[in-house]
């Protein structure tokens, strides 16, 4: 079974903000499957479904960001050896927005739900989907931006960077990471469309 993990906020505040952006993706994935995300365990909410053979669960850690890999942690100490390949899918600033990322391991980059996970893993070797969001405009403060709502014109492209995000995880289920790495790595999501950059 493998685990796909959406890191955001919970609550209808931070529902659309950019640092919900893993939250919005594994909806987004849930819906492709059938699949509900309402079961509480833990600290999450989790929902289970099945994509070419494989068994998925997944979830929305409830602990607020900072606190995601306690989370994580207590999910795969439940399923123990169940668990066979975990994804966390998370917001990234370094990435400008419309761009997608694979990528196992690495730092946290100052996000501060992926050094709780790895905090708690003891270890920063899993998979990552990362999302751009970006760097703030001005002088506007990373915090502040990261729980901000998205501008008009990023809304006009959200649910197509959305779409393409679980077009990888759906890839990455079905030939793991590094041809989902190959593939999805040099994408650039524009509207209606998306190009892969050399």
């Amino acid at each position: 079974m493998k685990l796909i993990i959406g890191l955001g906020n919970p609550g209808k505040g931070y529902e659309k903000t950019r640092h919900n952006i893993g939250f919005m993706v594994i909806d987004a994935l849930a819906a492709e499957l059938g699949a509900e995300i309402k079961k509480k365990q833990g600290q999450s909410l989790v929902g289970q479904g099945v994509c070419a053979g494989e068994k998925l669960l997944l979830a929305k850690p409830q602990t607020y960001m900072n606190l995601s890999g306690q989370a994580v942690s207590e999910i795969l100490n439940f399923y123990r050896d169940k668990i066979d390949d975990l994804i966390i899918i998370h917001d990234d600033l370094d990435l400008e927005f419309g761009r997608i990322r694979f990528k196992m391991g690495g730092g946290a980059g100052g996000h501060n739900g992926l050094k709780s996970v790895t905090q708690m893993l003891n270890s920063p070797d899993y998979d990552r989907l990362k999302i751009g969001i970006g760097r703030p405009p001005g002088f506007i403060k990373v915090e502040d931006y990261v729980l901000s709502g998205f501008s008009p014109p990023e809304v006009k492209v959200l649910s197509e960077i959305i779409r393409v995000g679980v077009k990888g995880l759906v890839n990455w289920i079905q030939y793991g990471l590094e041809k989902t790495m190959n593939e999805y790595n040099g994408t650039m999501i524009k509207g209606e469309q998306y190009e892969a950059n050399p």
